[in-house]
């Protein structure tokens, strides 16, 4: 027989406990120590069970335990201490008060009030399972850091009724998907409520006069409040309260839907909360990921319903204080829809007010050459309507400038307005417990922060030593939990398992592979030589293991393929003791997973990984990475902190290409990372033990998600503040509007007619004097709407620049018929080949750079 509806019904807490429902529902005990230590001493045995899940955790206590508990008075004063520390936390200046402070002090601009920071998944914690891989794992450490630093963040996301699914084996190896549904009432989130305990809602029109309905969730990430919207609501008929059903499920026109509800739903409940709660209205928002990009089609409507705006002055208003993040490097993970379907969606009684549905598909258009003039872009609309845009590592801001190239075709590739931040990992989540109390206990704040103290010897080689056995060990006793787990799911009885108790070794080199599982990462790369790996891991006197796990997406059959290949080649009788599988890879398992590694390997195809953040999460630990130098690791990489497996580039076959590369990762594993591992002087592998302290001094500090964060205040979050603040008025906004529709009208008659240049002799010597006259044609223009700019710098024999750097012409001479001449004396300073050109493009105080309208003519 089964339910017609499911809810957990909540204990009521004695009094002396009542401090305990608050610590439970703020997900700072996700990174807390001691709050997590407090919930374990209640029941140890029970807090394992329910994966340590402080909220199940109290649904499950007795009366007479919680009597037991509140009569305890050690216990209490635990609670009460550390529920005084939690509110201390929650209202004491940070260091985003402080640099506020700074600014003020130095009479610069202040930064963001609040921001917005939009996003399909969330990993906050397994407890609050909304996330797939590491966009979700960035997105929960960006919202964990911004709480440590007291940025004023606000995540929007969505509730999926069953997040991500949980993966399993079949017999033969195949992944198995299943989808637990979720209790809301019983995970760590609070309804967002009106003045009258009603529960919020938010709704987006949908054609044919349908109307998708949403609550909204609360989560507390410290100090960060992060909003989740859930169409599963009485209001609703039954196709939209399944829109938030699964995470990166269902049909095409079903992400749809989501995408609608989390970027116009989501600006919504942003209005909601602020009303509600007396919170600033964000100065930014930040799109992370194309998923989110309608929220700047509901700002924009809601600016002409505020103000009675056109359009134009809507569009630049709203790019004003918007920030867009790509992770992707290839065309394929971008969210793209047919165009009918999304003009559907904006006609037919869900028209958007002000806004025509034209203009909202011309902001996703691929009207450029090689682009489908039948597909809406969520990237394409997400950079077009974004005042700031950045890839996740150096390496991917190169490769994202080249892959949109095409939005601003007339300039040179180096100069798309696509900058990089590199991600960073919050350490409380992702630093072993065991491990961060051995750094407290030696070290100051400020040595663990900068790394320092790990060049001291306050730590010695014995103790660094022990602590990693110490996490290897505990990788071993769960990832042996785990395989019998999966075998036992797999079918197999009891008296088949035996071998389990010896799977893994706590003193052989233990390497991790973790990940999703798409073509371009080659989980399989490991399997190209099988009697070669073989031969690695059945060594008599230096072996080595290997722990794999990863999910690859329901529709990816290929991927699971690659899942299966690897499960079959690890289910071999010979090597299974070496070489396991684990099913269901999630935050839970990840935290001892990465830290009980000695070695992360990645091995994707370069330049195709984003970033990457599992290796950073290692190294906090003392891990060392073996990867290809793709993502982080191509910039982070300083030849002691671990190994770059060589690359083969411009091998244009796939097969041998990764014939060569898997050859070099085994080279590399038999004559220097296994070498170096067991070499021992009095027990102790002392050329390791440098690496792991080099490693933790000096890739530690770089790796941390709080740097990344202040990254994003300096490059992203206070200049696109500061340009929402100049843009705020409509006379502002209206008047950038014109300006640009002025230049765009105009530019056809912009031309640079002749060039001419003196002072330079048959040999040119450094210091000599180039005299650079420019005749150009603005038509309607006026100088001040342009700079005409010298591009300079070393040329190649095909007379191509290289690297080259840009100096402004001064405006001369004014001539009949819009004609005008530009002058430049320019000192020649380097020796070498050098060429120039000539160029005009568009300036105004509030472009962000040279490229914003794509507007550029050369001689």
């Amino acid at each position: 027989m089964r339910a017609i509806r499911r809810f957990t019904v909540r204990p009521m807490l004695p009094e002396p406990l009542a401090a305990l429902d608050d610590l439970a529902v703020n997900l700072r005990w996700s990174w807390h120590t001691p709050t997590r230590e407090l919930f374990e001493s209640i029941d140890a045995d029970l807090w394992r069970s329910l994966h340590g899940d402080p909220v199940t955790l109290l649904g499950s206590l007795s009366s007479d335990r919680l009597d037991a508990l509140a009569a305890d008075d050690a216990f209490v004063a635990r609670v009460r201490h550390l529920a005084e520390d939690l509110a201390d936390y929650l209202r004491e200046r940070r260091w985003y008060q402080g640099e506020a402070q700074r600014r003020a002090d130095a009479g610069a601009a202040a930064p963001p009030a609040a921001i917005a920071y939009f996003s399909a998944e969330f990993g906050i914690t397994g407890a609050l399972p909304q996330y797939s891989g590491g966009l979700g794992i960035l997105a929960g450490d960006h919202l964990k850091s911004a709480s440590d630093l007291g940025m004023p963040i606000v995540g929007v996301g969505l509730l999926y009724g069953a997040g991500y699914f949980r993966q399993s084996l079949t017999r033969d190896g195949w992944q198995a998907e299943t989808y637990p549904v979720l209790d809301p009432d019983n995970l760590p989130l609070t309804l967002l409520r009106d003045g009258e305990d009603r529960p919020v809602r938010v709704s987006v029109p949908l054609p044919g006069g349908r109307v998708l309905n949403a609550q909204v969730w609360r989560a507390d990430v410290g100090r960060v409040p992060l909003l989740l919207l859930d169409s599963n609501v009485v209001e609703n008929d039954d196709a939209a309260r399944h829109v938030t059903d699964r995470l990166y499920g269902g049909t095409s026109e079903h992400r749809l839907q989501q995408e609608l509800l989390l970027g116009m739903g989501g600006v919504k409940a942003l209005r909601e909360f602020s009303r509600l709660t007396g919170a600033p209205e964000p100065e930014v928002y930040h799109c992370n990921e194309g998923h989110a990009g309608f929220l700047g089609v509901e700002r924009m409507r809601e600016y002409i319903e505020a103000t009675g705006a056109d359009v134009d002055t809507a569009v630049e208003a709203v790019r004003g204080g918007t920030v867009f993040t790509t992770h992707t490097p290839v065309p394929a993970g971008i969210d793209r829809f047919e165009s009918s379907l999304v003009r559907d969606y904006f006609s037919s009684g869900a028209e958007v007010p002000g806004v025509p549905v034209e203009r909202i598909l011309a902001l996703g258009a691929e009207d450029y050459p090689g682009g489908d003039p039948g597909v809406f872009n969520m990237a394409v609309m997400g950079l077009r309507l974004a005042k700031r845009a950045n890839g996740v590592a150096k390496l991917h801001g190169k490769v994202s400038r080249g892959m949109f190239h095409h939005l601003w075709s007339g300039f040179d590739v180096t100069e798309v307005p696509i900058t990089s931040i590199t991600n960073g990992v919050h350490s409380g989540t992702w630093v072993d417990p065991v491990f961060a109390e051995a750094q407290a206990e030696c070290f100051t704040d400020a040595q663990v922060s900068d790394g320092s103290g790990w060049l001291s010897d306050r730590i010695d080689n014995a103790t660094l030593w022990e602590l990693r056995g110490r996490l290897r060990s505990a990788l071993v006793r769960d990832a042996r939990e785990r395989v019998r787990k999966s075998w036992s799911q797999r079918g197999a009885s009891p008296a088949e398992l035996g071998w389990v108790g010896e799977v893994l070794d706590e003193d052989v080199l233990t390497i991790g592979f973790a990940r999703r599982v798409p073509t371009y990462k080659r989980l399989t790369l490991m399997l190209r030589d099988p009697e070669r790996l073989r031969a690695l891991l059945t060594d008599p006197d230096r072996p080595i293991q290997i722990i794999v796990a990863g999910k690859s997406h329901p529709a990816d059959e290929q991927g699971i393929r690659l899942i299966q290949q690897l499960v079959q080649f690890a289910d071999s009788e010979d090597v299974r003791k070496r070489i396991v599988f684990l099913p269901n890879y999630d935050i839970e398992m990840a935290q001892t997973l990465l830290p009980g590694c000695d070695v992360w390997l990645n091995n994707p195809l370069r330049p195709l990984e984003a970033s990457g953040t599992s290796g950073m999460k290692s190294a906090l630990n003392g891990g060392l990475n073996l990867s290809i130098l793709d993502g982080w690791w191509d910039e982070m990489y300083d030849g002691h902190n671990g190994w770059a497996i060589p690359t083969a580039d411009g091998v244009e076959d796939p097969e041998r290409r990764d014939d060569l590369e898997a050859t070099a990762l085994y080279d590399l594993l038999e004559n220097t990372v296994v070498p170096r591992f067991y070499d021992r002087t009095d027990g102790l592998p002392l050329r390791w033990l440098e690496n792991v302290r080099h490693t933790l001094a000096t890739l530690g500090p770089k790796v941390q998600a709080t740097r990344m964060v202040k990254d994003y205040l300096a490059v992203m979050y206070g200049p696109t503040a500061e340009s929402a603040r100049a843009l705020s008025s409509v006379e502002a906004a209206g008047a950038l509007a014109a300006w640009k529709n002025r230049v765009r009208a105009a530019w056809h008659s912009v031309r640079v007619d002749h060039v001419e240049s003196e002072g330079l002799h048959e040999t040119v010597n450094v210091g000599d004097r180039l005299n650079v006259r420019a005749f150009v044609t603005l038509g309607d223009l006026d100088p001040a709407d342009v700079q005409v700019q010298m591009n300079y710098g070393r040329v190649r024999e095909n007379d191509e620049l290289v690297d080259f750097r840009t100096v402004l012409l001064d405006h001369t001479e004014t001539y009949e018929g819009g004609r005008h001449q530009f002058a430049l004396d320019y000192a020649l300073e380097e020796a070498g080949p050098f060429g120039y050109t000539v160029r005009i493009v568009p300036t105004h105080p509030e472009m962000a750079s040279d490229a914003e309208l794509g507007l550029v003519t050369g001689a």
